[in-house]
């Protein structure tokens, strides 16, 4: 089922789903299940599963010379999205990016995803790699989230990118993409980064999920942005609790936020490790009570792996 028919049939009442981590390299679906097992009580309609590019590292030759090596630290969201599907009879997420793919291997993704049942794709560009200074596409692929949602509408429409196929099966869909309550980090202000979000809503998108906040007023006047600006449909607010003192100033550097100084002071004074994880589980339940109270659609929390942490915060909130 399509994210945004769970959203309709809700009648308003909040959802709660979930996003996860593919295992590194070597890892299994096991660990995957261990995430997700104690958290079905809480009757996710959808789970979102992460996908990150292709990195490089350089390795040391014995001549000297340092060779370019390709890895990929996460490979496996479209089989791990097919294992979610069959395990737990819930409908899985993937996450689409630009980076590291070209055009013609997006449009055979996408075949597979639609050969295996799944509805929906959360649609992204994608960070840069951590050598280069900005986003650089591949070679045949999209520079823009922007130009990925037109390519899953296109398919949608049944157009793929071999013009000469006559009758093509066409896809149906639903497209996530991306909302920047304090905007995106390369958008020039926050008007202009609306500008953009509404491109990819009048483009195809059908929902909005937000990037991590602290401090819930920022969601809602990111709404009412939003709406003012005539994009009407449902948005996500994505929600992580912090828990450790190293977070103060990881959660800032690498995703562009701001932490309220409450929640800022209250983990800088706390006596160890565990009071500050329940400091960032307090903030967390605070936060989704208020949220849901306003009903939003749904309460969409990034587990990076920390399934006590989330499943404490999801306990005190259903």
């Amino acid at each position: 089922m399509k994210v945004s028919e769970h959203f309709r049939q809700a009648e308003g009442q909040t959802l709660i789903s979930f996003e996860i981590l593919p295992p590194l390299k070597g890892g299994g679906i096991q660990g995957i299940f261990d995430t997700l097992d104690p958290l079905m009580e809480f009757k996710p309609p959808f789970i979102d599963v992460t996908y990150h590019r292709e990195e490089f590292i350089y390795k040391r030759r014995p001549s000297g010379y340092y060779e370019k090596t390709a890895i990929r630290k996460r490979p496996g969201t479209v089989g791990i999205c097919a294992a979610i599907m069959n395990r737990y009879g819930v409908d899985a997420v993937p996450h689409l990016i630009c980076g590291g793919f070209t055009a013609d291997e997006t449009e055979n993704a996408l075949i597979d995803l639609m050969f295996l049942g799944v509805d929906n794709v959360l649609v992204l560009r994608g960070d840069p790699r951590k050598f280069e200074n900005k986003f650089m596409p591949e070679e045949g692929g999209h520079a823009y989230a922007l130009d990925l949602v037109k390519q899953v509408q296109s398919m949608n429409e049944g157009h793929y990118l071999d013009s000469t196929l006559m009758d093509a099966q066409a896809s149906s869909f639903c497209i996530g993409v991306a909302g920047y309550p304090e905007k995106h980090f390369e958008a020039p202000n926050l008007d202009m980064d609306l500008h953009f979000l509404k491109q990819k809503v009048d483009a195809g998108a059908d929902y909005i999920v937000t990037q991590m906040f602290f401090d819930n007023q920022k969601y809602f006047d990111f709404v009412d942005k939003c709406r003012a600006a005539d994009i009407h449909v449902p948005i996500v607010p994505g929600l992580k609790p912090i828990t450790k003192k190293y977070q103060l100033s990881a959660i800032p550097r690498h995703f562009f936020i701001d932490l309220p100084d409450d929640l800022a002071k209250a983990m800088m004074a706390a006596k160890d490790a565990e009071a500050r994880r329940q400091i960032g589980i307090e903030w967390c339940v605070m936060q989704s009570k208020e949220l849901k109270a306003a009903g939003v659609p749904c309460l969409h929390y990034y587990t990076m792996g920390d399934v006590d942490t989330i499943k404490s915060i999801a306990e005190q909130v259903v």
